[in-house]
């Protein structure tokens, strides 16, 4: 997936014509442009596997030329409704894509218009039902600048994946039962431990995110009863939590996919002898967090959710699902190949694709690593790192919410605030209020958190006061804090969940209710 420079535009163009498996390509397209949720067949080491995709006029996805407003028809071609959330995107309220808050989804055949102006930078977007999530109904959603033409790299994108052939019904009746076989220590065998107490729940239905009934009355709670709960535990509780071993995986997926293809058939993007590339990552995966290691390459970290930070160098840097990264890599001036590889946490599976220059031999990487890859940022270390070239602006904080992540394996139940999606208490706000978000994670798995409409900033890690980086998508580990600090936007209900879809599916989902 390649935007080129200098000679290798008429080679790319060419390519993206003829490649079996549908490029990203830059848009060129008159308004508006046409987008359509539909079904698609991939090779998955051998097997073709039917899933669902968003093809734009140059493939899957769509990449919008610097000043182009996001003017979109989108077309339901499934045969299921549908609806697409531009996951970063601050559209009208209207238009971001959750089923039924407000708009309903997409019947088969139906179209719908959008038209807003889009934020600049690496995004995604990607269905709000967890079971067609899981199904790949998701793509990337990259929005140039000038600044991206000025810098002639050729810009590469590592959308990430993962997969399986059974259905998506199946994947969660069984992570449900806890033969998903993902986990550290048999998490299903053990009670989860949750600070949060779980809510009554048989889970969601098919869209979950707006067929369940709202709890109007909780609708004018003020900002609950969970802010104390720490201080009220009994003694030894964090200890006995501390010993516990954290949950990294709750399903082992049938393959983990970059740009759609394993390591057994990568995708080999051509570039130059001493190259320079600007590598647009984008975990999409239901369930996996992911270390991107660039082997003998040193990476420039650039951005993080579409948000420039200071630049940070190194070799490997981590994503939860949800987020994305910028590197920029200045390859060797000389023939060769470089793999650039997606590693699973906590296992040795690992996905990727491989930068080449013209007749470079390509060696064959196995799709099992030696060694397990570590768990991602633990101790929120990477977060640390992390420096906005944009702060938020100075100003007083009129509000804060501390937000309690709970759940457990077994009953397969997560939550916020201790009740899930449909029993839930909104984060009540005013639209312009200074507004302060405290994850505080209970559970013994990461949760990456997802805010609609906004973008925050990274403020506080574990009670050390950051001028963390701008984001939409947050990283809470285990036993851990995390602060983000925004300005109330659009009056209205906005959704604030994990990112995790089966965690999602489960009910980990409350509101952003912003008031006028």
């Amino acid at each position: 997936m390649t935007i080129t420079r200098r000679g290798f535009l008429a080679a790319g163009t060419a390519a993206i014509a003829t490649t079996q498996f549908p490029a990203f390509a830059q848009q060129q397209q008159p308004d508006p442009i046409q987008l359509a949720a539909t079904s698609r067949v991939l090779d998955v080491n051998g097997r073709a596997a039917t899933v669902f995709g968003l093809a734009g006029p140059s493939g899957q996805g769509l990449v919008l030329d610097p000043g182009r407003r996001f003017r979109v028809e989108l077309t339901n071609d499934l045969p299921e409704p549908t609806l697409i959330h531009w996951h970063g995107q601050i559209p009208p309220n209207i238009q971001d894509g959750v089923p039924d808050i407000p708009m309903p989804m997409l019947k088969q055949g139906e179209s719908r218009s959008y038209d807003f102006e889009p934020l600049t930078g690496t995004y995604w977007m990607h269905s709000h039902v967890p079971m067609q999530e899981i199904r790949l109904l998701a793509a990337p959603l990259i929005v140039r600048t000038e600044q991206d033409v000025a810098a002639d790299r050729q810009e590469v994108t590592l959308f990430l994946h993962d997969f399986a052939f059974k259905s998506p019904e199946e994947v969660m009746a069984e992570i449900r039962q806890g033969h998903g076989g993902g986990g550290h220590g048999e998490p299903a065998e053990r009670d989860g431990h949750s600070m949060a107490p779980a809510a009554d729940n048989e889970g969601m239905d098919h869209a979950a995110m707006g067929h369940g009934t709202m709890n109007h009355d909780a609708m004018s709670g003020g900002q609950g009863a969970m802010d104390g709960m720490t201080q009220g535990m009994m003694p030894g509780m964090m200890g006995d939590m501390a010993d516990m071993e954290m949950d990294l995986n709750d399903y082992n997926w049938d393959a983990y996919l970059a740009n759609d293809r394993t390591l057994a058939d990568p995708e080999v993007v051509r570039v130059e002898r001493g190259g320079r590339i600007r590598l647009r990552v984008i975990n999409a995966a239901a369930a996996t967090v992911f270390w991107i290691d660039t082997g003998k390459v040193l990476a420039r970290l650039v951005a993080v959710d579409g948000h420039d930070i200071r630049p940070l160098d190194g070799h490997r840097f981590g994503l939860a699902m949800g987020q994305r990264l910028d590197l920029e890599l200045d390859l060797p001036n000389e023939a060769g190949s470089w793999p650039i590889l997606a590693l699973r946490e906590g296992a040795r599976e690992r996905t990727g694709i491989v930068l080449a220059t013209a007749g470079a031999p390509i060696s064959k990487i196995p799709e099992l690593a030696e060694q397990e890859a570590p768990a991602f940022d633990t101790d929120l270390s990477q977060e640390l790192r992390l420096e906005a070239r944009q702060n938020l602006p100075e100003r007083a904080v009129e509000r804060s919410h501390m937000i309690m992540l709970g759940g457990t394996m077994a009953p397969y139940v997560w939550t916020i605030n201790g009740a899930v999606w449909g029993q839930h208490r909104p984060v009540a706000a005013k639209t312009g209020e200074r507004v302060l978000l405290s994850f505080h994670n209970m559970s013994m798995m990461g949760h990456p958190m997802h805010l609609h409409g906004h973008v925050f900033q990274v403020v506080d890690i574990k009670g050390r006061k950051v001028n963390g980086a701008r984001r939409d998508t947050v990283y809470v580990p285990p036993m851990s804090m995390v602060t983000v600090a925004l300005d109330a936007g659009e009056a209205a209900r906005w959704m604030l969940h994990c990112h995790h879809m089966p965690h999602l599916e489960t009910g980990m989902m409350t509101e952003f209710q912003v008031t006028a």
